[in-house]
């Protein structure tokens, strides 16, 4: 077989050349520590490490709303403790204005401090988070939730919505309330029924709380109401109640138990005919109308009058009932927000081990065998200078040479 000069030449270039392209191909692996340089190393591979790195970086980012959701529930849940903070010093308030020692100067004086424990629970409402966006405000973010009109009639500007955030591909994160529910939608009384004495009465009668005495009593939220006939006795009637109630002449005794349809209360102190009391259902009362209300009795001088301190009395009652119910709301919604931490908190988590898991996994598909290649360059650099070196002594043969 007849070899020409040239095809020498050539297939040694070549295989020189192959040589070193391997070496190179290796010492690239080498130094990038991986094994997949460009889709043609292997293409099944690349496409996996591709899918899988896009679902990284969607991992990376739930990670990081979850981040800022935890970070704006936890301003959320110092707001509702600051508020909570303040309703709890406004009802020690209201108990040190209830002490029948105290004058009309006194308890103006504890009405100048709850105008100002009154701004600031309104600062709060209003409070705004680190991205300027008002906290209780639902998803009108940019819209001032609380205006206020007069002393305790507050209008609420917001919406019901809760802004939401996507913290896995599965769950989006309530990251807060609406201020309606967190201010307004308060249940008077003991959230049930509440007891009230009519704002014309003039006698002493004051009413104490009304209890619970059978939730089951399908009566129980009708409307009772009990009109005094004279100072020692007084008509019932409920017409809404099932059979209707219509008693007249029941006799009064200060300070005795009434019960009717499931609840119990007592009335102390002398009406006088014409007073009216009524136990009815609880209704939605707002943390700002019951601290206006306050505070506008505490205003009001009620020295050398029996029955103007008996309402005042009625209106400090009430207001501590209240004040109790707006203070178990904010520790309901103060429950809600950490049950959302702690989701957050466990999502993060487990997108944590998620991340782990990608990385592991784009590792063992692109990531170089070190040991292996180190092997390939070694081996790999033999050969090319075997080939080198052949090369050599095959170019130098000529027929030449023994002429």
């Amino acid at each position: 077989m007849r070899i020409s000069t040239n095809t020498i030449y050539d297939l040694g270039v070549a295989g020189i050349q192959q040589s070193t392209s391997d070496l190179i191909k290796t010492q690239q692996q080498v130094s990038s520590g991986r094994r997949i340089l460009s889709p043609s190393d292997d293409p099944v591979a690349s496409a996996r490490v591709l899918d899988l790195s896009q679902s990284q970086s969607l991992n990376k980012q739930y990670d990081t709303n979850a981040g800022s959701a935890t970070s704006s529930l936890g301003l959320e849940e110092s707001m509702l403790s600051s508020v909570g903070n303040l309703i709890q010093d406004v009802r020690t308030s209201a108990l040190q204005a209830a002490n029948a020692s105290l004058n009309d100067q006194d308890r103006a004086s504890i009405a100048t401090d709850l105008r100002s424990r009154y701004q600031e629970l309104l600062g709060l409402a209003n409070s705004t988070d680190g991205n300027g966006q008002y906290m209780f405000s639902g998803y009108k973010g940019i819209t001032k939730p609380f205006v206020e009109t007069s002393l305790g009639n507050v209008t609420y500007q917001g919406d019901q919505g809760q802004r939401l955030i996507q913290i896995s591909p599965s769950r989006q994160m309530a990251v807060s309330d609406s201020g309606a529910d967190v201010f307004q939608r308060i249940k008077n009384g003991n959230g049930t029924i509440t007891s009230v004495a009519a704002a014309v009465n003039t006698g002493t009668g004051i009413i104490d709380p009304a209890t619970v005495t059978n939730l089951a009593d399908t009566n129980l939220r009708q409307p009772v109401t009990i009109t005094f006939t004279s100072p020692t006795t007084f008509d019932v009637s409920s017409p809404s109640s099932a059979p209707p109630i219509a008693l007249v002449g029941v006799p009064y005794t200060s300070g005795s138990t009434i019960s009717y349809n499931g609840w119990s209360m007592n009335i102390k102190g002398t009406p006088v005919s014409g007073d009216a009391f009524a136990v009815q259902p609880s209704t939605n009362v707002d943390m700002f109308k019951t601290l206006g209300d306050l505070i506008t009795q505490l205003e009001t001088p009620v020295q050398g009058s029996a029955g103007a301190s008996a309402k005042l009395n009625n209106g400090i009652n009430t207001a501590i009932q209240n004040f109790d119910q707006s203070l178990q709301n904010i520790l309901t919604v103060r429950a809600s927000v950490g049950a959302r931490m702690k989701e957050v908190d466990s999502v993060k988590s487990t997108g944590e081990d998620l991340q782990l898991q990608y990385q592991q996994t784009i590792s063992s598909l692109q990531d170089l065998d070190y040991a292996k290649a180190i092997t390939d360059l070694t081996r790999q650099q033999t050969m090319l200078e075997a080939a080198q070196k052949s090369f050599t002594k095959v170019q130098g043969l000529s027929l030449f040479s023994y002429m």
